[in-house]
């Protein structure tokens, strides 16, 4: 089934009908919704100019027939391209703040938006944060919404791709927190010598290459450099580690989330004592560790260091 649907009229109609659509074409719903339903009512109001949060009493309000072709078209693409809603809206939301987004960054999804609501407490004293990085920022969701709930820290958005950093910088722009948030374009630590930081933070690439092969076609619509963590899914988590150190303040703590690579890691450093974050709204896989904790297992790191 194509094209403009015949009998559906109202907005609720839509919903329905693309939540079928999607359920029958088999699409994957990971970046931003967990089911059909939600999703189609993403696009419907989107398709619209309606708001998220539109009151439902009003969805049996009726499309003109121009609305109704705009909403379908938008529901058919979502099935012909197999690509996250986000990039087809523009739009997505982390940590209660809108981001722009486009197919130069991942679509914002990641647990550490729980972690960043709470100030980072209570693994990390709100008061005490005075500058932070965001490594691999990609939107610059994490960094950028660091800074709207810490409203006295200076922030770093470091990504290695000019694509993601300008969707950052119209992030930072969009949330008018140029004045504390800087963009910069750094192959992970390359560009911040000298640079310390009370927290860094980061959701690096860790799919390892025989995951990300058998990934949705959602999941392989996203920039692959945001993703493609190597063989192992721990080339450049491995790095972070080695090189964190010397970028941090004497009591500064350095989270990263590495999401299905955990157990990979635990059983390359067996002895370093990772912190495993827990997560009300759900997510794994971000662990903690304090300057002082890298240091002592500094020897492990540089070992292993960045694999060809």
């Amino acid at each position: 089934m194509t094209g403009q649907p015949e009998g559906l009229i109202s907005i609720q109609d839509f919903i329905r009908w693309g939540a079928s659509r999607f359920n029958q074409a088999g699409l994957f719903f990971g970046h931003g919704s967990d089911n059909a339903l939600d999703e189609a009512a993403e696009l419907v109001l989107f398709a619209l100019h309606l708001p998220a949060d539109f009151p439902g009493a009003y969805r049996d309000c009726r499309l003109t027939p121009d609305e109704r072709a705009t909403v379908a078209a938008l529901i058919e693409r979502r099935v012909r391209e197999r690509c996250p809603a986000a990039y087809l809206t523009g739009r997505a939301r982390f940590a209660g703040l809108e981001f722009l987004v486009t197919e130069d960054v991942l679509v914002p999804r990641s647990p550490l938006a729980e972690l960043v609501e709470d100030g980072f407490a209570p693994w990390f004293d709100p008061e005490r944060v005075g500058r932070v990085l965001d490594l691999c920022a990609g939107s610059g969701c994490i960094g950028i919404a660091a800074a709207a709930y810490l409203p006295d820290a200076q922030v770093d958005l470091v990504d290695v791709s000019p694509g993601a950093l300008a969707v950052a910088a119209a992030n930072v722009a969009r949330h008018d927190l140029a004045d504390r948030v800087r963009v910069v374009e750094s192959d992970l630590f390359a560009a911040l010598a000298g640079q310390r930081y009370d927290l860094i933070v980061s959701n690096p690439p860790y799919v390892a290459a025989e995951e990300l092969a058998a990934l949705p076609a959602e999941y392989r619509a996203e920039p692959s450099l945001g993703l493609a963590g190597g063989d192992d899914g721990l080339d450049l988590v491995r790095e972070i580690l080695r090189q964190a150190p010397a970028h941090l303040a004497p009591d500064g703590v350095l989270i990263v989330e590495v999401g299905s690579s955990a157990d990979t890691l635990v059983e390359q450093f067996p002895d370093v004592p990772f912190t495993w974050l827990e997560f009300a709204r759900g997510g794994d896989g971000v662990f903690l560790l304090t300057r002082e904790q890298l240091l002592a297992d500094a020897p492990s790191f540089v070992a292993a260091g960045r694999r060809p």
